[in-house]
This record gives structure tokens, C-alpha cells and sequence, in this order.
């Protein structure tokens, strides 16, 4: 096959996902015309992935119900969705004006006149001896869900490696439906990445109360087994009983294809908060970006999460034609174990000061991060106020008054205190 054999496809969205479909509307609800096509290496189309982990996983939500366009989207909108390919190789034409020609792993060749990267990642594996074992699962996608539905009816013993997001609902998941639980965490504290100690001990305890059992500071060093899991064992000799293993130990993202075009890569597809990676012709949004700070603009965050991706493909589309966007957002998240709900608004990363409003032994509270006296983040357990209103006064570039906002007899929205900089290192 030879270049005019090429199909031609405009715009090019590599990676099939929230953040690949959102760049394919908003390229529509900018006014592009050009052709636009959105290819992914999964059968379906694109789909909701934090269901995957609580309501989909417990059997709650139809699949039909995850995805996140209907049949008639696509063709209503003249987006050609290729799904069930995978793209293996790109290369550049004309490196300036960011046009190619991309090649699948069954042979087909697509010529583009536009290029962006919403490949997203991957779960990081675990090596260990026994890794290849039959009931080893990890959770990414439609399949690997329902994969794990169908080993967890027939379990009773259930092992979650990584005291995370994911690792969490599952557990919580697994223990609602009467499985005997343990989640093993090798840092001394769950969570320990997104959230303060406060918050970590909170749920560790909480989720003791509802029967699971946490395991702290422990490495696994081997599955166990003959050609399904029978156990896990820790670095302390002690072997756990297992029918099943989740795996939840974070996200790799995907970059090879970044790699290839020679595009800065540091823990992920770096770009510049117009969503531009190293060549400006070509952007690339959601999990497998590093971005500047979504509110500061300063340093290099990875943020995996619904909004970022959605926000920042927002933002790819709008560069691809050459307009500019507010590109200041409000990262948030949420995650749902058991009957808790954690809502985390901004980022706390490098906070001094963290100040908690309410009782965390009723399991409803709040925690809020400041960094120099300014407000830069909470989490918010079952207190979906408090959440809106941090929210509200992190885009509007204020902040409320540390000395007082752990005071419960004052409403948080007579503390919102306007802007006088934005600025936090």
C-alpha cells in the first residue's frame, strides 16, 4: 500500500475516551467542518470509567447505561468512530502544520490533517512472583469489570492490593456484598498521595467498621498458587487466603506514540496549559498529560480525572483551530465507598496547614488545605456543602480564613473572602 492509498480523515483523536470524545464535540461546537475522526483500540464506543469501580462492578448499572453518546451521535455530528484498532505507529509530514499519517495494527493507513493524543493509561502491573495467576485482576476497563464481577460471585476471600481510589470502592464493593476483605497497603497510610493523615485514618477506621480489614506498611512479595490465586504473601511471611486479588497500585500513562514524534515526555505527555504538547500543532489531553497547575499555572501536575479531562479537551479543541479558551478550572473529584462520599475540590499537593471542620467520628466533615495562609484545596466527607462552596470560592480566586472556617457555628459562605492574588507557588 502506498501514501495514495491513504484514507483521508481530518482531524485525527487518538484514544477513544472522555477526553477523545470531548474534543470531537467541542471541535463541532466551535464550528469546525472538516472531517473529524475519533479511533480507539476498544470494541465499543466510548463509555464512563468511574462507574467501572462502584455502581458496575456490584452489578447496579447496565452496561448500555455507561456509555457517554447515543448510536446516532456520532453519525448526527459527522464524527467517524473507528473502534476495535489500535493505532502502532505515526509520522509527520509536515511536522509545523501537524499532518501525518497514522498506521493501525491491522494495516490501515489514515491520513490527517490534525493531530491530538487522548490516549490515557494504563494499570501499573505487579511482577512479583505468581503475577501470571488465573483471579489476578486490575481495572480499567468494560471487561476487566466484568472479568472481576464474575470471579467475585463465586469468592469469599477477597484480597485488594493498593489502598487507592479504585482499590477502595472495590473493596467496599466486595465487602457490601458479604466477601471477606483485606486491603494491603505498603505506605503507612491509605490514600496517602491525594489526601491528609486526618482523612487517611478516617478511612482506614471506617472501613474496619464495616469489616474489611487494612493492613498498613505491608510489601507483597509473591502470589500464591498452582494455576489460580490461593493467597498473597507479605514481606512479613505472612500469607494471606485468597480467591481473588484486586490490584489497584496506580495508572501508567500511555506515551509511546508520543515518543515516537519525538514530543516531551515526563510521567506523561507534557503540555502547556493550552493543552499544546512540545510541537504546537499537535495537543493531547487527559490521563496521559502533565500539565501546568490548572489554577496557578506554575509546576507540572498529572491529574486523573473526569473533569481535567473534559476541561482540558475542551481547551485541545479550541487550540487545534487556532482560539484561545479560559484554561483556569477547578480540578475535583469524588469517590464513592460504601456510603461515604469523598469530594475533593483543588489540589493539595505542597499544602502547610490543614484545618478540620466538623467530627470525622460522626462521618461527616470537612478538611481544608492552605498553603501560606491561602486556601488551596478540601475533602469533604459526606458534606457536599462545604465541597460546592470550596468549589465556588477556588474559581473565583479567593479563599476563606483559616482561623475560622473550622468553626461550625459560621456559615462557610459568610467567610468567602474575594481575591487579592492567585498567585501560589
Amino acid at each position: 500500500m502506498n501514501s495514495s492509498d491513504s484514507e483521508r480523515v481530518g482531524t485525527l483523536i487518538v484514544g477513544a475516551s472522555q477526553a477523545g470524545l470531548q474534543v470531537a464535540t467541542s471541535l463541532r461546537e466551535l464550528g469546525a467542518t472538516d472531517p473529524i475522526t475519533l479511533i480507539g483500540g476498544e470494541a465499543r464506543p466510548p463509555y464512563q470509567r468511574p462507574p467501572l469501580s462502584k455502581r458496575f462492578l456490584q452489578g447496579d448499572l447496565p452496561e448500555h447505561r455507561l456509555a457517554l453518546r447515543g448510536e446516532d451521535f456520532y453519525a448526527s455530528n459527522a464524527i467517524e468512530l473507528i473502534c476495535g484498532e489500535w493505532i502502532e505507529t505515526i509520522r509527520l509530514t509536515d511536522p509545523a502544520a501537524g499532518t501525518g499519517e497514522a498506521l493501525t495494527r491491522s494495516g490501515r493507513r489514515l491520513a490527517f490533517t490534525g493531530l491530538a493524543l487522548t490516549v490515557g493509561g494504563t494499570p501499573r502491573r505487579m511482577r512479583v512472583p505468581g503475577h501470571h495467576l488465573a483471579g489476578i485482576h486490575y481495572l480499567r476497563d468494560v471487561d476487566d469489570a466484568l472479568g472481576l464481577r464474575h470471579d467475585l460471585a463465586a469468592a469469599e476471600r477477597v484480597v485488594v492490593v493498593g489502598g487507592g481510589f479504585v482499590g477502595l470502592e472495590a473493596a467496599a464493593g466486595a465487602r457490601a456484598a458479604g466477601k471477606d476483605v483485606t486491603v494491603v497497603e505498603a505506605a503507612d497510610r491509605l490514600m496517602a498521595r491525594a489526601v491528609a493523615p486526618v482523612v487517611s485514618d478516617f478511612y482506614a477506621e471506617a472501613h474496619r467498621r464495616r469489616g474489611t480489614a487494612v493492613r498498613l506498611g505491608a510489601m507483597v512479595t509473591a502470589f500464591t498458587g498452582d494455576e489460580h490465586v490461593q493467597g498473597v504473601q507479605l514481606s512479613d511471611g505472612a500469607i494471606l487466603p485468597a480467591d481473588v486479588v484486586v490490584v489497584g497500585i496506580g495508572l501508567e500513562p500511555r506515551t509511546e506514540l508520543a515518543e515516537q514524534l519525538g514530543l516531551r515526555v515526563d510521567r506523561g505527555i507534557v503540555v502547556d496549559a493550552d493543552a499544546r504538547t512540545s510541537n504546537p500543532a499537535i495537543v493531547a489531553a487527559g490521563d496521559c498529560t502533565v500539565l501546568p497547575h490548572p489554577l496557578t499555572r506554575r509546576g507540572q501536575v498529572r491529574i486523573e480525572s473526569v473533569q481535567n479531562a473534559v476541561s482540558q479537551a475542551q481547551v485541545a479543541a479550541a487550540s487545534l483551530l487556532g482560539l484561545s479558551r479560559e484554561t483556569r478550572s477547578v480540578p475535583w473529584f469524588w469517590s464513592d465507598q460504601a456510603d461515604l462520599k469523598l469530594q475533593i475540590a483543588g489540589l493539595s499537593a505542597g499544602y502547610d496547614e490543614c484545618v478540620v471542620r466538623g467530627d470525622p467520628a460522626t462521618e461527616q466533615f470537612s478538611v481544608f488545605y492552605y498553603k501560606t495562609g491561602r486556601l488551596i484545596a478540601s475533602d469533604s466527607v459526606n458534606a457536599p456543602r462545604d465541597y460546592m462552596v470550596v468549589r465556588k470560592v477556588l474559581g473565583d480566586g479567593g479563599t476563606l480564613p483559616p482561623d475560622r472556617v473550622g468553626d461550625e457555628s459560621v456559615s462557610l459562605k459568610d467567610l468567602m473572602r474575594p481575591s487579592t492574588s492567585t498567585a501560589v507557588a
